[in-house]
């Protein structure tokens, strides 16, 4: 048996599969301890038993790394660099939020400068010894350990990815006080700042997420346990807890993996994504794999780890709506979560959300939410929505239509800017939405993109925790080598490939992954020479690896140079699919493709909809019907809306294949 678990902030996500059916499950997150969420769901499900005989084999993704980024609330956390370095992390790259403001606001440096400590074993950027470290040295930063006290260190010396002695002979010196993070281990890259900030934030978040993994691990014991990482593959927990940053895309990563998996589904390979949830709205591209990205952010921080490439706004269903000092309707970032969360869950929530606002238009059904295991308080929410219908003199109706369109406005505009600045045409794409709330979006947004296709996949709510299930077991690892195209060692090359590959198969053979299931792919970002981004590309076949980055930066920036290549750094995917398991076909199938759907549950009033409007129960579509819009679709974790000229057919697996008249 296997439990898929995502952790959101407003609803924790279960499927279980069994081997040949699958079952979800919702409850509602406990932020202050998302542990609590799962026990309780694991409790509901009847699961206990199949824990105590470690028949269960959980895979989560987990909230708690990126919780504490966002919120600031790491541990106190000592910085380790070479002598006339230790700002380096409050320097940065020297750039501003906003450019032309004479008179920013402050803000605080990521490590305090008492934090900030330095010492000698400096290497030059050939690898040899520049400044040696010595046995003073040494002394001095434990004797100043020792006063702060913190909870955590952080190692990171300069070109310590060439050669990690004198990382390695601090952290074997601080022995097991601290909770210790060399840069060497988390991200062996060139640029000192991005490499600093990923070895400073793995020791900041470490100690929070190794208690939580181990209390959780604890609690399932007998049952293994692995954690979805932000590349969109698993980790052992006991091995999670070492590499806290990458872990802060945990939950997003579930959603792209399960797209993934479902594209030989549908036979289709290009995807333009967006997961829209309780807090917030994620959007990605898929072109047959994830796309990941070694410049991603977090906040105000830099994560230079790979994690898919996804852009995140404050646009979910929690939403809140307000007027700013102008009276100009606003939604968002600010979401009411799981407590109180919207009015129309009547727990003490008062002000309007994108929730309240779909409840008021009819779109969502207090008949039918969360397949009757949770209801609906239409008056709550249109008091809430009145609170904004009334100083802007429109109707309740009218405000909720609005918050709605500035919703669609934000998520357009993600998609718009993860797509086209990236050099693609979204309309090359078919639209695809996920989470809880994206089914009822997913029309508005195509038709304000000119995309004449959508998705609205089988277990769309809780496509996450789904894609728990179907994720690799897999090790992303790195080096840079910084070489010269023209004077390639292919046989050193091959030796620096052969060690990455080594390191990942050991760490997968140790978590149990069979030898036989291990598969590798191997690539190198590439610049032009003077350049300071790369392009990464495969490097089989490697005779003409120097044409294809040419070709690519054509196809990416709209030119190509005629200057020397360099290959920066080497990088392995070292991953294997260890369950076979993807969605199984609907057993009821209509026996004419193309046929109309079987009889609506009923009917339902839409708000600028004269007619009534048919309301469907996604579970009880056949295979190949055929739902003309308008309608409603109703499921257990989620409802679409197909909106006037747009036809909906159902897939062989249940997927939802929408296109526009």
């Amino acid at each position: 048996m296997f439990l898929g678990v995502d952790t959101g902030g407003t609803f924790t996500d279960f499927v279980l599969f069994d081997g040949q059916q699958i079952k979800v499950h919702k409850v509602l997150s406990t932020p202050d301890a998302p542990d609590r969420a799962i026990l309780q769901g694991i409790e509901e499900l009847g699961l206990h038993p199949l824990i105590e005989r470690g028949e269960l084999i959980l895979v989560h993704g987990s909230t708690v790394a990126t919780n504490a980024a966002l919120e600031g609330k790491g541990v106190k956390t000592a910085y380790i660099t070479n002598r006339g370095f230790k700002d380096t992390l409050t320097i940065g790259r020297q750039t501003r939020k906003e450019l032309y403001n004479l008179t920013p606001t402050e803000t605080p440096p990521p490590v305090e400068a008492n934090l900030c400590l330095e010492t000698g074993g400096r290497l030059d950027a050939n690898g040899s010894v520049f400044e040696p470290l010595t046995a003073e040295d040494i002394a001095l930063l434990k004797a100043q350990l020792a006063e702060l006290q913190p909870e955590s260190v952080a190692i990171n010396l300069l070109f310590s990815f060439l050669d990690d002695q004198f990382e390695q002979q601090i952290e074997q010196a601080i022995g097991d006080s601290y909770y210790t993070s060399r840069s060497s281990y988390v991200l062996p890259e060139y640029r000192e700042y991005e490499r600093g900030m990923a070895t400073w934030l793995n020791a900041w978040l470490g100690p929070l997420v190794s208690t939580y993994l181990t209390q959780l691990k604890d609690r399932v014991s007998p049952s293994p346990l692995a954690i979805m990482q932000s590349s969109g593959g698993t980790i052992d927990a006991s091995q999670a807890a070492n590499r806290a940053v990458n872990l802060l895309l945990s939950g997003p990563a579930g959603g792209l993996a399960a797209v993934r998996s479902l594209t030989k589904d549908i036979n289709e390979q290009r995807l333009l994504t967006f997961d829209m949830g309780g807090t917030s709205t994620d959007v990605a591209v898929i072109d047959g794999e994830i796309r990941l990205t070694n410049d991603g952010h977090i906040g105000d921080y830099p994560v230079a780890v790979p994690m898919v490439d996804m852009h995140t706004i404050g646009a979910g269903g929690g939403s809140i709506a307000y007027l700013d000092q102008g009276g100009l309707l606003q939604v968002g970032p600010e979401s009411a979560g799981a407590f109180p969360g919207p009015a129309c869950y009547g727990r003490g929530g008062t002000r309007p959300t994108v929730t309240d606002a779909n409840t008021v238009l009819g779109r969502l059904r207090p008949e039918a939410f969360l397949g009757k295991q949770m209801t609906l308080d239409l008056e709550k929410a249109k008091a809430a929505v009145n609170t904004i219908a009334e100083p802007l003199g429109l109707t309740t109706e009218e405000a909720a239509l609005g918050i709605i369109t500035i919703a669609n406005e934000h998520m357009t505009r993600a998609l718009r800017n993860i797509a086209v600045k990236r050099g693609e045409d979204p309309r090359d794409y078919r639209l695809t939405c996920f989470g809880g709330a994206g089914g009822l979006h997913v029309c508005d947004i195509a038709e304000s993109m000119n995309i004449k296709t959508a998705l609205v996949p089988r277990l769309g709510g809780v496509l996450s925790a789904y894609g728990m299930l179907v994720a690799p077991h897999e090790r992303q690892l790195s080096k840079t080598v910084n070489l010269d195209s023209t004077q390639l060692q292919w046989s050193e090359i091959d030796q620096q490939l052969t060690d990455l590959i080594e390191q990942g198969r050991s760490q997968l053979l140790a978590e149990g992954v069979l030898s036989e299931q291990l598969e590798q792919q191997v690539s190198a970002d590439l610049r032009y020479q003077g350049q300071s981004f790369t392009i990464n590309l495969a490097i089989e076949p490697r005779s003409d690896l120097i044409e294809r980055f040419h070709q690519a930066h054509q196809t990416r920036f709209g030119h190509s140079m005629n200057l020397a290549v360099e290959l920066v750094t080497l990088r392995v995917r070292v991953f294997a699919f260890t369950h076979q398991i993807s969605m199984p076909e609907l057993s009821n199938t209509i026996s004419n493709t193309g046929d109309q759907a079987s009889a609506p549950e009923g009917e339902v009033a839409l708000f600028q909809i004269s007619d009534q409007v048919p309301r469907y129960q996604r579970e009880s579509l056949p295979a190949g019907a055929v739902i003309q819009g308008p309608a409603l679709i109703s499921e257990q974790v989620s409802t679409t809306l197909i909106k006037p000229n747009w036809h909906a057919t159902v897939s062989k697996h249940g997927h939802l294949l929408l296109e526009q008249h």
